[in-house]
């Protein structure tokens, strides 16, 4: 096969899930409804904590943050995947799939930085009650925020102007259902030894470390949970709860994903379905389901929005 440079007419192969054509329709109508599901429960979550009072707080200002990222993530994916079965192609381009590994990067990174952030808030609510609204202040809430994005950005650049040096096989099979970093590399056709020892810095700084904070953050928040009454603790169990869930569902896929690398492409498939498609649609039904302020500001979000309150104030007048 002919070699190319990092020209826009090199071409792509994402295998994707499976090569059987009975599988197409029902991978296409399960994709569908799983991105459908993403975004809408992700949109209600975000249009729930901005319209409602009650809920303009540090944890559910992350929650909308989350809920963004999450919208955003499943966009990088799954568009491309279904246009693909859509037209029976495996073919992405070149250009599409640095777009694709770039955004992957930045938006999967924020997932973990937030998801660090709101570990922090979790343990200043508990353990330091008495100092939370001065602490976690909307000015430190912000800078937080674009602190992440500041990082991520810039690490994920970094990530891209790496791979502009490398040159690929034109028509080269990439194992995978998306264009992902450690799959791009591996199909390299030049050497990729600074690539890998920089993803796996970038690994151990924006991935080891966030865990370690969240962990530690947790440790202190059993040990304070310890301390208390048992109606006193019960008061903060279901943010605590919702985001231990979504901490476990995430590095937990991800360590699956870590671990399947070593083994199986199809293990690692699974793991990285769940870790890219499924973790974000479970992200509104985890804090919504049992959340009663959530429900609260989503019927009345709901109710607005059928009854047409405008129309309503017309007609009493």
């Amino acid at each position: 096969m002919e070699r190319e440079n990092n020209s826009h007419t090199a071409q792509f192969l994402l295998l994707g899930l499976s090569d059987d054509p009975a599988l197409q329709p029902a991978l296409f109508s399960l994709f569908l409804s799983v991105c459908l599901l993403t975004v809408i429960g992700n949109l209600l979550i975000i249009l729930a904590v901005s319209s409602d009072s009650h809920l303009h707080t540090p944890m559910y200002f992350f929650l909308s943050n989350l809920s963004f990222v999450d919208i955003c993530l499943t966009s990088t994916i799954i568009p491309k995947m279904l246009l693909n079965i859509q037209a029976q192609n495996k073919g992405i381009s070149y250009t599409e799939c640095l777009t694709q590994v770039y955004f992957f990067m930045i938006f999967d990174g924020m997932d973990n930085f937030l998801l660090t952030v709101m570990a922090y808030d979790r343990f200043v609510a508990i353990c330091h009650p008495l100092k939370y609204i001065i602490i976690m202040n909307s000015q430190l809430c912000v800078l937080l925020i674009l602190v992440s994005w500041f990082i991520i950005f810039w690490v994920a650049l970094m990530h891209l102007l790496l791979i502009l040096h490398l040159t690929f096989t034109r028509g080269t099979e990439i194992l995978h259902f998306f264009c992902d970093l450690p799959a791009l590399l591996q199909v390299a056709s030049s050497d990729t030894h600074i690539n890998d020892a920089v993803l796996y810095v970038a690994t151990v700084l924006l991935g080891v470390f966030p865990a370690t904070g969240i962990l530690f953050s947790y440790s202190r928040i059993v040990s304070s949970l310890m301390r208390m009454s048992s109606s006193e603790s019960s008061l903060r169990h279901f943010p605590l709860r919702s985001h231990l869930c979504m901490v476990s569902l995430y590095y937990g896929q991800a360590l699956q994903i870590t671990l399947a690398s070593h083994h199986s492409s199809p293990g690692k498939h699974d793991c990285s379905v769940m870790y890219t498609v499924v973790t974000p649609m479970l992200n509104p039904f985890i804090y919504s389901l049992r959340n009663k302020d959530v429900k609260r500001a989503l019927g009345r979000l709901l109710s607005r929005t059928i009854c047409f309150p405008g129309w309503t104030t017309d007609l009493k007048t």
